[in-house]
């Protein structure tokens, strides 16, 4: 019974013996040319006219009917596990073989560098140093152009001035993505200073806390402490440190309450008078 395919438009329509042929031919393994598998000197004498490094025999493929691919050992420094691949090939009823092309490729087990990975893939988190530049791409889909509703109140107030403002801004996804970040981070509540300080003294609470403008205003600020670590740093509103504004509402800071360490003198830079 004849096999029938599905087109598209008209539907099953029978499948030709001339197109169940070429199926069948195109699954069926090639099979090892003779004249072209024994031609091991001609492909020998091409790979030493390539280059350098040929060494023993190693074995022959079959790539197609009348088309094989002799493999050669190679032994540059270097390169090891490469070998030399020649392709032999011979015309229909033809008794002599030619040489197709020479190539020098890596076999299973040779020593080849890594995969090489895009820069955009590689960077991390403020790899960006003093003096180094990084292009942001024009379809970075942390951005968005400007005169695109934002979602962002201070980003909309400039709107009103036409001509002036920022070509691109954050969207909703690049605000929430640099959001987590921030508070997944040292500056964040669950960072080792956040974590040490007195519960109740959070940022959001704190004098020197000045909060950021539009949709970040509700979660993170800038602290302006100068005594502070974390002074013209961005933190989360439930951040904390020891340097918050009413810092004595919370632990006893007098000297009664302050744990004093032993003093220690130090006689190696003194001078005798």
């Amino acid at each position: 019974m004849r096999s029938r395919r599905r087109c598209p438009i008209l539907g099953d329509v029978p499948e030709s013996s001339t197109a169940t042929a070429a199926a069948k031919s195109r699954t069926r393994k090639p099979r090892l040319d003779k004249i072209c598998a024994d031609a091991v000197e001609l492909a020998r004498d091409a790979a030493e006219e390539a280059g350098d490094g040929v060494g023993e025999y190693l074995s022959v493929e079959a790539e197609a009917d009348r088309v094989v691919t002799h493999y050669f050992d190679c032994t540059l420094a270097g390169y090891r596990g490469w070998r030399w691949a020649v392709v032999v090939s011979r015309a229909p009823r033809a008794k002599v073989a030619t040489v197709s092309e020479t190539a020098l490729l890596p076999g299973p087990e040779a020593l080849r560098p890594p995969t090489w990975v895009p820069w955009s893939d590689r960077l991390e988190a403020g790899e960006v140093g003093t003096g180094e530049v990084l292009p942001t791409a024009e379809d970075d889909d942390r951005l968005m152009p400007a005169y695109i509703y934002s979602e962002d109140d201070a980003v909309e107030d400039i709107t009103l001035e036409l001509g002036v403002g920022r070509e691109r801004v954050l969207n909703r996804d690049g605000r929430a993505e640099a959001a987590q970040r921030w508070y997944d981070g040292d500056r964040g509540p669950n960072a080792p200073i956040s974590e040490a300080a007195p519960a109740p003294a959070r940022c959001g609470t704190c004098g020197f806390y000045m909060p950021l403008a539009g949709a970040m205003r509700v979660a993170f600020g800038a602290c302006a402490n100068v005594f502070s670590s974390e002074d013209g740093r961005v933190v989360s509103a439930d951040h904390g440190c020891g340097a918050h504004s009413q810092i004595s509402e919370y632990v006893d800071t007098t000297p009664q309450g302050v744990a004093q360490s032993e003093t220690i003198y130090d006689d190696e830079g003194s001078e005798e008078l």
